[in-house]
């Protein structure tokens, strides 16, 4: 059996967090490794816990999710921020990705979609909701100047195309490899040759392309 994912869990809602842990807890392949209620409690929780994942929900007493993401991404780099919240605004969802946060889950999600959002975040994927995704992504049509202002997308290969698209949606480099029957180091290729076309450097910047292209849309090729 390959290691588990270490999480931790930072809730100040009593029965959300016991309804986190009870799912957290089901899954072999994850191990919970520390509670708090409050963000004051989670960052020196997160420093002793030192999880691969922390998930976090957005508003708490002492440190807000913002303040923690930032902290946790500032002192705990190995460490990697799951923001689990109820809200919708996707105004929220900018600010925690710059502020260091590798995945956006709304609550209402959590039963359908946690363990898949705790998985790709420890992968090294990012996560977002797609209730959210979409809308909270996109670039206004209005900031593009003329017809060759943005790469186009025509520019990629059909999977050069396709292994950027999950990557954007959270799937890992083996995942994808498993996906098309390849090696990682072949998706890896494929991944930097579409980066590159497309001017990408960053998996923000990939999730936020495939979010203005409608790849997030309900998760196409889930």
């Amino acid at each position: 059996m390959t290691d588990r994912i270490r999480v931790a869990l930072a809730d100040d809602h009593p029965i959300v967090l016991a309804g986190i842990r009870t799912l957290l807890n089901a899954d072999p392949e994850i191990e919970l490794v520390g509670e708090a209620t409050s963000g004051s409690e989670a960052l020196p929780m997160i420093h002793a816990a030192d999880p691969d994942v922390a998930v976090v929900d957005v508003s708490m007493p002492g440190l807000n999710g913002l303040e923690l993401t930032e902290r946790v991404a500032g002192s705990c780099p190995r460490t990697r921020v799951l923001v689990l919240t109820v809200h919708e605004d996707a105004a929220y969802v900018q600010p925690l990705l710059k502020a260091g946060a590798r995945g956006y889950l709304l609550k209402r999600s959590a039963a359908e979609d946690l363990l898949r959002a705790v998985r790709a975040v420890a992968a090294g994927g990012i996560y977002l909701d797609p209730s959210v995704a979409s809308h909270a992504m996109a670039h206004p049509a209005a900031q593009t100047q003329g017809a060759d202002a943005e790469p186009s997308a025509e520019a990629l290969s059909p999977r050069e195309t396709d292994v950027l698209r999950l990557i954007a949606q959270g799937f890992s480099n083996k995942e994808i490899a498993r996906r098309f029957d390849l090696s990682v180091k072949s998706i890896e290729t494929y991944k930097a040759r579409a980066a590159e076309k497309l001017g990408l450097r960053t998996r923000a910047e990939i999730i936020r392309y495939a979010a203005a292209h409608g790849w997030l849309d309900a998760l196409a090729l889930r």
